[in-house]
């Protein structure tokens, strides 16, 4: 007996999003079912280019439609549109999500761990940008290997618009691009929060499934500022594993989770997890202590994202401007593995929680 598009569907309709704890069918995730004489293809629309259980979300729907179709031949199509659940504003339109990767210290990697983030979704097929919101320190063109370039302005409808450099796939704005690099910027707190308002605002960013927000350490001008420009998607809080850099993370995560602020927290990474040697690449040392990050995760119910370990190779690709997920290995691999975890959360944290607005603070 021939099927139909309806039998292809109530099968499907078994199949669930391992994330989402929904099935295919009722995500809207199914797509384009042609059924031929001898052939049956259709499209599995996944929430993010980076989704880690591809091959397991294809084995279960091919395991669901052979029971129906036999031996008739089977296609199926994986493709991928990043979700959003953005509140419609003038600032930023194109952008689906907005992520503010912030630590309540210095020191613990925040722009290391910002810039791999955005090269392994790039890799992966999603459109990312970076916002070096860090005024007074930022990293970003560095890391990039691109400091002595500027970005250009073109005019339109009589508005100045900075487009922003691309590296590695990867959209980015930085004061370091507009400032000598052996100058200090010596600016107040509203200085520094009007160059970022004009990254968000005066800067043509397009269409982008995830701009990632290299904030500064702490609690700032910078973050109130973001926060009440546009409708952040979630924060994520890296740290180092010791004690002193645990405690200021507790605050920036509390920040986000303040009642009049009301930031999903994303997840929490763990920078410098351990030590390992080059030479002895099974070998892991814990120097600055051991399990802080994912303890911090647990005790405060957010996800933990992931470990990072302490190699010389990443101190060597963010000097030298290539980021280390582009080589091979144990660290590109943590990388990745860390970019589909957050593509992950967001996808959950779209699917379970209202679209964000931006705040609005009492004067």
């Amino acid at each position: 007996m021939k099927y139909s598009r309806e039998d292809i569907l109530k099968a499907l309709s078994t199949v669930q999003d391992p994330d989402l704890k929904k099935d295919l069918v009722s995500l809207n995730m199914i797509k384009d079912i042609k059924i031929s004489d001898k052939k049956l293809s259709f499209t599995v629309v996944l929430t993010t280019p980076a989704c880690p259980l591809k091959e397991k979300i294809r084995k279960d729907c091919e395991d669901a439609v052979l029971k129906i179709i036999g031996n008739d031949e089977l296609e199926i199509r994986m493709t991928s549109s990043v979700t959003t659940v953005r509140d419609n504003t003038p600032v930023l339109p194109g952008v689906k999500n907005i992520i503010a990767v912030a630590s309540g210290k210095g020191g613990v990697g925040k722009s290391t761990v910002t810039s791999n983030l955005a090269v392994a979704l790039a890799k992966a097929g999603a459109k990312v940008g970076i916002i070096d919101a860090d005024i007074f320190g930022p990293s970003i063109p560095v890391m990039f290997n691109c400091e002595r370039e500027q970005p250009e302005v073109k005019v339109k409808d009589g508005k100045n618009l900075i487009i922003p450099l691309e590296q590695y796939g990867v959209k980015l704005l930085s004061i370091g691009f507009l400032t000598p690099a052996d100058s200090a910027i010596v600016w107040r707190g509203p200085m520094a929060s009007s160059a970022l308002k004009q990254f968000l605002s005066d800067a043509e960013w397009g269409d982008l499934d995830y701009l990632l927000i290299d904030l500064p350490p702490g609690t700032s001008d910078i973050h109130l500022t973001l926060v009440q420009t546009v409708p952040v998607t979630g924060a994520i809080i890296v740290t180092t594993p010791q004690k002193v850099a645990l405690a200021d993370a507790i605050k920036g995560l509390a920040m986000f989770r303040q009642p009049q602020i009301n930031v999903p927290v994303l997840g929490v990474v763990e920078n410098m997890a351990y030590f390992t040697p080059e030479e002895l690449p099974e070998n892991k040392y814990y120097i600055f202590g051991e399990g802080g990050g994912k303890n911090l995760a647990e005790k405060y119910d957010v996800p933990f994202l992931g470990q990072i370990p302490l190699v010389q190779s990443i101190r060597e690709s963010g000097d030298s401007g290539l980021p280390a997920v582009l080589k091979e290995g144990a660290t590109a691999n943590a990388f990745t593995e860390l970019a589909e975890n957050l593509a992950r959360q967001v996808a959950i944290r779209n699917a379970k929680f209202e679209s964000t607005k931006r705040v609005k603070l009492q004067a």
